[in-house]
């Protein structure tokens, strides 16, 4: 078992990684109970490369930094964008990818532009807790929208399909994905959120920075 303490790693036979498993196509949950994705692949090649055994822990996201303040795991990977806020919190290696924001919609709406007026008087759907969360309420609620939030990626573009939102605003990769491979012709790309690019980075306790440089 991995034993951490002081900033040290004592022994390396196992590392819990958690991840949300709500999230393709970075992280999910197959069917048959088996968790998948971009991250996952990450997660498998350090441990990999460390010679030690991964344990994928999943957890829903709101809980994903308590849970690991709890060492219910001992990382986190998935896609976690590095935030000021969040490294009061956790401590983060270097990213492993950046991507920016972007914005779908019905593919018969009028938007054609993320610019925040053109959101204005329309309802944006966001994961809570998320960079993405944070531009709904800041930018495009300051400038007339209202932004609603989700416990999961999934929730907010179930409410889209269904006619409840004028648009969802995520990462560029995973609405691309969800585009291509699950949106059965519902909806289109408006664009790229401008200024949005963001770095995702693994997450370890603050106190443990022997794990965050190994990873």
């Amino acid at each position: 078992m991995l034993t951490l303490g002081a900033g040290s790693v004592v022994a390396a036979e196992k590392i819990k990684i958690g991840t949300e498993g709500a999230y393709p196509p970075f992280n999910t949950i197959t069917p048959d109970g088996k968790v998948e994705g971009f991250d996952i692949d990450i997660a498998n090649a350090l441990c990999a490369q460390m010679k030690v055994e991964c344990e994928i822990v999943t957890q829903d996201w709101d809980g994903i930094i308590p849970a690991l303040q709890a060492k219910k795991f001992d990382a986190i990977i998935a896609s976690m964008s590095i935030t000021e806020e969040r490294k009061k919190q956790v401590a983060f290696t270097h990213k492993y990818y950046t991507t920016p924001l972007a914005l779908v919609a019905p593919k018969d709406s009028e938007l054609t532009s993320t610019d925040p007026a053109a959101l204005a008087g329309k309802t944006v759907g966001a994961q809570a807790s998320t960079t993405q969360a944070d531009f709904a309420q800041d930018v495009y609620g300051k400038a007339g929208a209202e932004a609603k939030l989700y416990p999961t990626q999934e929730e907010a573009i179930t409410d889209l399909q269904n006619g409840r939102l004028d648009a969802v605003i995520s990462d560029k990769f995973v609405l691309v994905d969800w585009l291509k491979k699950s949106s059965d012709g519902c909806c289109k790309l408006v664009g790229d959120v401008k200024g949005t690019e963001t770095e995702a980075g693994i997450a370890v306790r603050l106190e443990d920075t022997a794990l965050r440089d190994k990873l």
